[in-house]
């Protein structure tokens, strides 16, 4: 039996037992089609050249600054749009994230059996699992991908989840779900690139902000602050689980002439836009607002479509960064 998750705009399969990041290696290029994905997948020079040729390609014609513009001020529109049209329809729960960050794992006697076909064995220590009441908020929660998983398997009830969203559909429809549970999450609507928030927790309140492809839908120019305003609200100690876009990732190579908006910063057909980080820039960011990095990984996944026999080059950046402690 396979899950299926959502990684922009395409259907991941992943297996129910998948290994923890990085345990999935191509030893034998002969067996390349045995799996769905394979980690840690190394480039060769040749290959490393041929990403930034296509690169420096399709960003060689920029968008115009009066096209930039409409995509940064009118970025509620085309992701309400987006949620519109797909609905919840077009995506499929992250449980994947059980075995990439353990700390989001729950404590054996407040889970759901469920969650022993996910986690490898012996992958966490039992002080590393939530439990205890922690608080945790999710930033870019789309429609609960992530939201439903920690409820479903998490059966604390102390445990309380905040998350938002720029999308005032993508919190509707989140909140339309059934099993959406009110005692134990409050989902809203926040634009976390404005100046101030008005969160409904204090500060230095949150045990874990869970950021997974959100900042790279955020102009450059602003992610910073949004950085900042995460390391207010989390208590000293607090972590930080980030999972993003990497610099040559399929998706970056695919565009097309005109859909750069800044250097390494595009805009898909839909009006979303998206960058791709290097693991420095994400270092900078975080260590430049007081966090510790804590985890800087770079996931070169081979992914595979069996039935037509074709590969597909990923790249994404995994991250965990802890305020410090006073």
């Amino acid at each position: 039996m396979t899950n299926l998750v959502k990684s922009d705009n395409q259907y991941e399969k992943l297996d129910d037992k998948r290994p923890q990041f990085g345990n999935r290696i191509l030893s034998n290029e002969d067996n390349v089609f045995e799996h769905n994905a394979w980690d840690n997948v190394t480039w060769d020079e040749e290959q490393e050249e041929t990403a930034r040729q296509k690169v420096a390609e399709n960003s060689s014609i920029l968008a115009s600054s009066e096209l930039t513009l409409k995509y940064e001020t009118e970025a509620g529109n085309y992701w309400d749009k987006f949620y519109e049209i797909h609905q919840n329809r077009f995506f499929k729960d992250r449980h994947w994230l059980f075995t990439e960050f353990a700390e989001l794992s729950p404590g054996t006697e407040n889970s759901d059996k469920r969650i022993e076909r996910i986690l490898p064995d012996n992958s966490i220590s039992q002080n590393e699992l939530i439990g205890d009441g922690k608080i945790i908020f999710e930033i870019g929660c789309g429609v609960g991908n992530t939201v439903f998983p920690l409820l479903l398997y998490n059966k604390d009830p102390n445990l309380f989840i905040y998350c938002c969203d720029f999308s005032s559909n993508a919190i509707e429809i989140l909140q339309q779900n059934s099993e959406f549970d009110p005692s134990r999450c409050k989902a809203f609507v926040l634009d976390a690139t404005q100046e101030n928030w008005s969160p409904p927790f204090p500060e230095e309140s949150l045990d874990i902000v869970i950021l997974i492809f959100v900042l790279s839908a955020i102009h450059p120019d602003k992610i910073q602050h949004v950085i900042k305003q995460i390391h207010r609200y989390l208590k000293p100690g607090g972590l930080v689980l980030f999972r993003d876009y990497g610099r040559y990732d399929m998706a970056q190579l695919r565009f097309k002439k005109g859909r750069c908006l800044s250097e390494n910063f595009y805009a898909r057909g839909d009006g979303t836009r998206v960058y791709f980080f290097t693991q420095e820039e994400i270092r900078e960011l975080f260590t430049g607002c007081g966090f510790e990095e804590k985890q800087n990984l770079i996931d070169r996944r081979l992914q595979v479509n069996r039935g037509k026999q074709l590969t597909m080059y990923r790249i994404w950046i995994q991250c965990k960064f802890q305020k410090k402690i006073k």
